[in-house]
């Protein structure tokens, strides 16, 4: 599989993931740009960025639709995150690209021993920390945002459960629509300081973002009817293996 096909597939895998767990959009975007496309990681996150904050934003539509978002911890959260991911967009162009991956790997390896190791999924509520934490927090995952091109769904869903308070199902709707706002400021953030080729980066943005809203689709209306702690399990165990492959590929280049 190659060309529009094969960026049809990622970009339906990838709305999938969002639409369905709200999040690991980024997880899977960068290493396919780089090892499937062909892109340079530097390259790739910021064409990351456009791709998955597009599908977010298409997500979060339909989780609104359900009920499952909520817009004033969406706003709070991701607006610390969109001020931090828009001041450290700059930051990655200081490293190597196998320093880069190694680094995006690492952090696939906490993510992924995390999700695998989650035994229940929370439905309750927990009690709200307060707005100072919970800018903290949207600090932090918008600094992750702006220097490895991460959405960071897999680090929103359990800050907005255990930080915010909000029930499970409605953290992943808001978390969509935090996505979407912590990318489009990594995003300009790594446009400012300028684009080599626009054109490919509009087309191949459309093309997945095209996909990734049948996928998005799909799996927003799949969230809630299937065993939430297995599909996390089974894609915390296959993010492990993915970023394995990146340690055992960049390590010696760095």
């Amino acid at each position: 599989m190659s060309g529009l096909p094969l960026d049809l597939a990622l970009g339906f895998v990838i709305g999938l993931s969002l639409g369905l767990l709200g999040g690991g959009g980024s997880i899977l975007t960068v290493p396919a740009l780089v090892y499937l496309v062909g892109q340079t990681p530097q390259v790739a996150i910021t064409t990351s960025l456009a791709i998955v904050g597009a599908t977010s934003a298409l997500a979060a539509l339909f989780h609104r639709a359900q009920g499952t978002l909520n817009w004033r911890v969406a706003l709070l959260f991701g607006g610390a995150g969109m001020a931090a991911s828009f001041l450290a967009a700059g930051v990655s162009k200081r490293f190597s690209p196998a320093l880069l991956l190694v680094a995006f790997a690492l952090l696939m390896l906490i993510i992924g021993g995390l999700m695998f190791a989650q035994r229940a999924q929370r439905t309750d509520a927990a009690a709200p920390r307060g707005w100072l934490t919970v800018i903290a927090g949207g600090a932090g995952v918008g600094v992750l945002t702006g220097i490895l091109g991460v959405g960071g769904g897999f680090l929103i869903v359990p800050a907005l459960v255990i930080l915010v308070g909000l029930p499970m199902a409605q953290a992943v709707g808001t978390s969509l629509l935090v996505i979407a706002m912590n990318s489009l400021a990594g995003f300009l953030g790594h446009l400012s300081a300028g684009v080599s080729d626009p054109a490919a980066l509009l087309s191949l943005t459309t093309i997945f973002a095209a996909a990734g809203l049948v996928g998005a689709f799909t799996g927003a209306r799949l969230a809630g009817r299937l065993p939430a702690v297995h599909l996390r399990r089974l894609f915390g165990g296959f993010v492990i293996v993915l970023a394995i492959f990146l340690l055992f590929d960049n390590v010696p280049k760095v």
